[in-house]
């Protein structure tokens, strides 16, 4: 009789709560539908009836970009090219001409030809400016002109293209290109390896694995695992090369989301290549997403150092959801959370400043690692020891920007010939032509104080603020430009790495950039010295 009571009281309660959510649903639904309903309407007699003739494609991609800007930076709507450029990322493999080239306005920047590949092949050069392909100006071309670029391999692409002033003309024989997730690897010293891992398509833990055997093979007894600069990918392959380092079973990141499908927990489940092997991951502001999760379960594991500089902070996880006519939708689906629990999101997108901009977390909850030390979350990965020389400010990022660190590179290959990479020495005279450079170049820079600044002298309230102190507002503005140019010497160091990075690769492509830093960087001279102190090491994750 107790059996038949309790199922008499569950059963009503289980109904209940269907009976809520379905309504909930179906009030969702109906007004999901009604939005719907009144879109379509006002599009068709918006095209119907408008006074001009209009583009119903354009004006929808219109509506649907200024949707989506509403919500974050990643949820974006793919079309036809742009599906087939997110799997090409992913995959790693694509035809073309291989160079890594910026889309303006009116031509095509050649950032970086890719050393053996067709642009390389047919003379181009960073900082060359393409302006045209085939019978097509770029300047004409009202799409994304660098599609033009790619083919099928053995096609041929005609370009036409500006270097120093000079108009020039060659051919591109386009070829299957390769998108290595592990460019470089090789051992800094005669126990220590280095590996860079630049990308988490793919072929991110299949690289990894068979670098670290391969520089276990030449004796390496610790490792520098480098994800400066790589902006993520692949969740799996996240799981993946962490699960190099960490045993079969334990949990990497969980996933949390409105729609319940999503809720996840992510462990490895492969046997290590080396639980023990001493490990240090090099991170900066430009480490994003899957370097986060690699960078902060280490952390929380207390698997790894981290070193360098505090990491960008996405928490975000993107699906793509599959449309009509071959469309797509990349939309955040959940936040992740690292072994210990913190997500690392640095920007709220959902509650934004009065110009619009997301809100940068500033208050910090603490977790701990599995041996009790403090970590934080919501502002990207912080390493356990800051290498000032990877930091980056406001300053610098402009700098890199508006291509000026780019243009003085590109200045300097033309008028400096260099041997090998070893005779490479970038001089305060050299930094002090840089600093001219800048001087007379476009470049413009304002502060959050020239910002405040300027509004205020346009603003109403300038008319009584009497003309003392208007001049005293100019005065001000005046000496903060001057505090502009002043401010290069005090960021020496970190604009100086950058324009060494840039000069390198011009004369000795990214292979040797990193063949430079085995012996340059300070990010990597100290892992090297950390991880040949086995106690100081130690100390940092007990």
């Amino acid at each position: 009789m107790k059996k038949i009571r309790h199922k008499k009281i569950i059963v009503p309660i289980i109904a209940i709560a269907f009976l809520v959510l379905g309504s909930s649903f179906k009030s969702d639904f109906f007004e999901i539908a009604k939005q719907i309903e009144i879109f379509t309407t006002l599009f068709k007699e918006l095209n119907m009836n408008y006074v001009d003739e209009t583009n119903p494609a354009e004006l929808m991609d219109t509506a649907i970009k200024n949707m989506l800007e509403d919500l974050d930076p990643y949820t974006k709507f793919l079309n036809e090219q742009d599906v087939e450029a997110y799997r090409i990322n992913n995959a790693g493999e694509y035809s073309g001409i291989g160079a890594l080239v910026r889309t303006y306005k009116d031509k095509l920047l050649i950032i970086e030809p890719h050393e053996g590949y067709p642009a390389d092949k047919a003379g181009l050069k960073a900082g060359d400016e393409i302006l045209q392909i085939g019978d097509i100006k770029v300047a004409d071309f009202e799409d994304n002109a660098s599609e033009l670029l790619k083919g099928a391999n053995g096609t041929e692409v005609n370009v036409t293209f500006k270097r120093q002033g000079k108009t020039m003309a060659t051919t591109i024989n386009r070829e299957g290109i390769e998108v290595d997730a592990v460019p470089f690897y090789d051992m800094v010293d005669a126990t220590t390896g280095y590996i860079v891992l630049s990308k988490f398509n793919a072929k991110a833990s299949e690289q990894t694995k068979a670098a670290l055997e391969d520089l276990k093979g030449k004796g390496a007894e610790k490792i520098i695992l480098d994800l400066r600069g790589n902006p993520g990918g692949l969740l799996s392959e996240a799981i993946n090369v962490t699960n190099l380092f960490v045993p079969k079973g334990e949990l990497i990141v969980t996933t949390k989301s409105k729609v319940k499908k999503f809720n996840r927990e992510y462990k490895t489940n492969n046997a290590p290549v080396d639980e023990d092997i001493p490990l240090v991951v090099l991170v900066n502001g430009s480490s994003a997403s899957a370097s986060e999760i690699v960078s902060g379960s280490l952390q929380d594991l207390d698997r790894a150092v981290i070193m360098g500089a505090r990491s960008f902070g996405k928490g975000l996880v993107q699906r793509p959801l599959k449309l009509t006519y071959g469309t797509q939708l990349k939309v955040t689906i959940s936040r992740y959370y690292t072994s210990s629990g913190r997500c690392i999101q640095a920007l709220d997108y959902w509650n934004r400043d009065e110009n619009g901009n997301a809100i940068r977390n500033t208050r910090f909850n603490e977790f701990k690692t599995r041996n009790g030390r403090t970590v934080q979350d919501g502002g990207g990965v912080l390493p356990d020891i800051i290498v000032d020389a990877v930091k980056t400010n406001d300053l610098t990022r402009a700098l890199l920007d508006n291509n000026v660190i780019f243009d003085y590179a590109t200045a300097y290959h033309y008028k400096n010939q260099l041997g090998k990479v070893d005779d490479f020495n970038f001089t305060d005279a050299d930094f002090k032509n840089f600093k001219n450079f800048v001087k007379q170049s476009n470049f413009s820079f304002e502060t959050k104080a020239e910002g405040a600044i300027k509004r205020a002298l346009s603003g109403d309230e300038n008319d009584f603020l009497g003309s003392e102190v208007q001049e005293s507002y100019k005065t001000l503005l005046a000496n903060i430009e001057k505090g502009k140019i002043n401010a290069l010497d005090k960021y020496q160091g970190e604009i100086q790495k950058n324009l060494e990075d840039e000069i390198i690769k011009r004369y000795f492509y990214r292979n040797g950039l990193y063949q430079y830093y085995l012996g340059h960087d300070d990010a990597i001279l100290a892992a090297t010295e950390l991880l040949g102190n086995t106690s100081k090491y130690q100390g940092i994750l007990e």
